[in-house]
């Protein structure tokens, strides 16, 4: 139980972290410019890498789904541990999206938006305005990456000192390219949490952001499994 309450707190606290960044201090209101892109994608970036060095000894710091199904792809852990991480993930979200709703609701001029909460989603009236193909390309590309990083950096052939930094600077180049497509995802129960409040479009669109980062996750494990690790 307690690899799972880990990875609950670390979900829980990307979500905190990550989409408070973009609905409480992204905006032009808080300051000069707010954070701005280049700080949005630091705070992913740099939660991951926080959660990595707190969590990583006790759970591995999946904290995503589409992580922890690349990690079982590549025969790293049991179906019945990858279950358990991935309910914790999504509840984790779940509650760290509620948390930052209460907070934001007690701003009088605040309206929940279509794509609230620092939702995930694409077409007309969301950021780039990019097309379902682009959305699905990029979610998809971006989350091999991720994983196959991950899987190197924390094999025989990494850092394992150095696995948590490496992790949460790709994360955090990943959101400076994704963010003006789809709010970046890579990551199902990031998506689920802010969606699951916001509703609308947030939910319709729900399933790319599961779809394409497990796809782009079991590719990405296929090829470390087989084309990497192979031997061992």
């Amino acid at each position: 139980m307690r690899k799972y309450a880990a990875e609950f707190i670390g979900t829980f606290s990307l979500v905190l972290f990550g989409c408070g960044s973009a609905v409480i201090a992204g905006n032009m209101a808080v300051g000069p410019a707010g954070v701005g892109l280049l700080g949005i994608s630091i705070a992913f970036g740099f939660a991951v890498v926080a959660m990595a060095y707190a969590i990583g000894g006790i759970s591995g710091c999946h904290i995503n789904p589409a992580v922890t199904i690349g990690v079982l792809t590549a025969g790293k852990m049991e179906v019945k541990d990858a279950i358990g991480y991935i309910i914790a993930q999504c509840f984790g979200a779940i509650l760290g999206a509620g948390v930052l709703y209460l907070i934001v609701v007690g701003q009088p001029a605040y309206t929940m938006p279509e794509w609230g909460l620092g939702a995930n989603g694409w077409g007309e009236g969301y950021l780039g305005e990019y097309n379902t193909l682009s959305a699905f390309i990029i979610e998809a590309v971006m989350t091999f990456l991720f994983i196959f990083v991950i899987l190197a950096t924390t094999s025989k052939f990494g850092n394992s000192t150095m696995a948590g930094l490496a992790i949460g600077v790709t994360l955090m180049l990943i959101h400076l390219v994704t963010i003006p497509v789809t709010g970046t995802s890579v990551n199902p129960a990031r998506s689920l949490g802010p969606a699951v409040f916001s509703s609308g479009k947030a939910m319709a669109q729900l399933w790319l952001f599961f779809v394409a980062p497990i796809f782009g996750a079991i590719i990405a494990a296929l090829v470390w499994r087989f084309g990497f690790d192979k031997g061992k």
